[in-house]
Parts: structure tokens; C-alpha cells; sequence
């Protein structure tokens, strides 16, 4: 038995196909099956059952993948405590991000992460909150840039920024010459809002609905873009985190409007397991995100 064994079964129990779990664990089919098996007889245990369509986990399979996943968690521990006291700055780092926050981000912070930590390696993954945090959960990512919510009280939290959201409306639209909004102002107004799934959207609604607004659930859209896009079209108003908004305010048909106080706004943070023996790399990234970050915000 190997930790590799472990990840193929790992894979095939998420997955339920064996096509499927090799390809994701860059093996042939035949080569991953052939563990398997070889795992079952040195465990002497059936882990699952095969048929031609589907792969059913027995109990003692799912025992046994819920053990692999500790196990495999803790080595990738004990060789993240060899890099951190030899040199927090270097090495690889996984990092998550959501779709509102990478974007707008990643540009600003890139190459300054690049110049003041050039051994440090980022691997860069995209996806909707729910999914980033299973990620870091089960040890596949370091750490997650997002917008902290009161449900990440669990994991280690390094504040990044506070960021403002704005008005975006058609430069044709009745308010668009205003240089500040009261948020109550838009008591009875549909907005456009992202689509399920996505934690600006809960955000944004809280705002919204506080002030008397109304969603338009004729739209639904899948990015920021997508609702920069409806807005530009004369399809109504939305709220648009800072960092998406061009410091002219003004873009292809759109104006953004800062809205007066109190401002709505979401804390964007840097997470991590309690546990993450990479605090210290943490700490100093956070730190220079933070300053990176003031110095765009403030051009605003």
C-alpha cells in the first residue's frame, strides 16, 4: 500500500467511474483498476461493488476512504512543516479564489506577490465559495482569498481589504449624473443579480432588501461581466464590488455611483485551516495584498 493507492481510491469514490478517476489521477484505466484490486487484497476487505454502470462503495469503503483522506492530509502536513521552518516564502501554494474576487485581484497583486517572493510557486484555482472550502477542508488547497462570511469562523482568518460596492447603472439612466446614492434611494427599484451560488449575491441582496429593493428574477447572471453587460444595455441597475469598477467610473455605456454612508461593503480575507503549519507564509502574504490592495482602493 502507497499513498498513491490511496489517492486512486480517493478518486474513483468521488467520481463512481473508473474512466472518469483515472483520468483525473493521469493513469490508464487498467493501471488504476489494477490497485484497486491489489488494495483489496491486501486490506482483504471489498471496497465497492462493479458492475458495468455504476460503482457502489461498500461501508468498509467508505471507512477506509474517509481514513485515506486523513492520512493523505497529514503527510502533505509533514512535508509543509519541512518547507516552513527551512522557508515560509518558497515552495508551491495553492490558492482558491472566487469568481468576483479573481478577476479584479489577481492583476493587482500578481506581480507584486512575483517581485517581493520570487521562489514562492502559485497555483491559482477559480470556483464558487461551497466548493473552495470542501477544497481546503480536505487538504487540496492551501489557503482561499474570498469574502469571509460568519459560517468561516472554523478556519484561520487574515484580512485582506474592505471593499465598497457601487451603484452601476446606464449612463442613460435618470441617476447617472449623480456623484453619490443613498442606498434607501433604491427602495422599490429591481436590480439585477448573480445567480445562485455565488456569495455577492446574498451579500448584495442583504443590502438591497434592507433598502427596499426588488430583484429581477427574469435574470440571473453567471458573472460580474455578464451583469456589467445587461447594465450597458439599459436593463437595469445592479451592485458592483469596487475593484470590478474602472477608476474613470465610466465604461462602454456604464456609470458607477459610490453610494453615500452607511456604505454597503463586503471584508475580503485570506482563510486557512486552523491547523496550517504555513501561518508564517500566510501572515506575509496577507500583509502585502493588504497594502497592495489600499494603494488601488484609495485612487477611487
Amino acid at each position: 500500500m502507497n499513498f498513491r493507492d490511496l489517492e486512486y481510491l480517493i478518486a474513483l469514490e468521488e467520481l463512481k467511474h473508473f474512466r472518469k478517476a483515472a483520468e483525473k489521477c493521469f493513469v490508464s484505466q487498467p493501471t488504476l483498476s489494477g490497485q484497486i484490486r491489489k488494495l483489496e487484497d491486501e486490506l482483504n476487505v471489498q471496497l465497492m461493488e462493479r458492475s458495468s454502470r455504476k460503482v457502489i462503495f461498500t461501508q468498509a469503503g467508505l471507512d477506509i476512504v474517509a481514513k485515506a483522506k486523513t492520512i493523505l492530509l497529514e503527510a502533505r502536513s509533514l512535508k509543509e512543516i519541512a518547507k516552513s521552518h527551512n522557508e515560509p516564502m518558497q515552495g508551491t501554494l495553492h490558492i482558491g479564489l472566487i469568481p468576483t474576487v479573481a478577476p479584479y485581484l489577481l492583476p493587482l497583486i500578481i506581480p507584486t506577490i512575483k517581485k517581493h517572493f520570487p521562489e514562492l510557486e502559485l497555483y491559482l484555482h477559480e470556483n464558487q465559495t461551497h466548493v473552495l472550502l470542501k477544497q481546503l477542508e480536505q487538504g487540496e488547497l492551501d489557503c482561499l482569498m474570498l469574502a469571509v462570511l460568519p459560517e468561516m469562523e472554523s478556519f484561520q482568518q487574515y484580512k485582506l481589504y474592505d471593499e465598497p460596492l457601487e451603484l452601476a447603472l446606464a449612463e442613460t439612466h435618470r441617476w447617472a449624473k449623480k456623484s453619490s446614492i443613498d442606498l434607501n434611494k433604491l427602495r422599490g427599484e429591481h436590480l439585477l443579480m448573480l445567480e445562485d451560488g455565488h456569495c455577492l449575491r446574498d451579500q448584495a441582496m442583504g443590502f438591497c432588501f434592507a433598502a427596499g429593493a426588488i430583484e429581477d428574477n427574469s435574470f440571473k447572471a453567471t458573472s460580474l461581466e455578464t451583469l456589467r453587460h445587461m447594465i450597458s444595455a439599459e436593463n437595469g441597475l445592479t451592485l458592483l464590488p469596487q475593484l470590478a469598477i474602472p477608476a474613470n467610473r465610466h465604461q462602454a455605456g456604464i456609470k458607477y455611483i459610490p453610494f453615500k454612508e452607511p456604505v454597503p461593503s463586503r471584508e475580503v480575507g485570506l482563510i486557512c485551516r486552523r491547523n496550517s503549519v504555513r501561518k508564517v507564509c500566510f501572515e506575509q502574504l496577507s500583509n502585502l495584498i493588504s497594502k497592495t490592495v489600499e494603494t488601488k482602493l484609495d485612487c477611487y
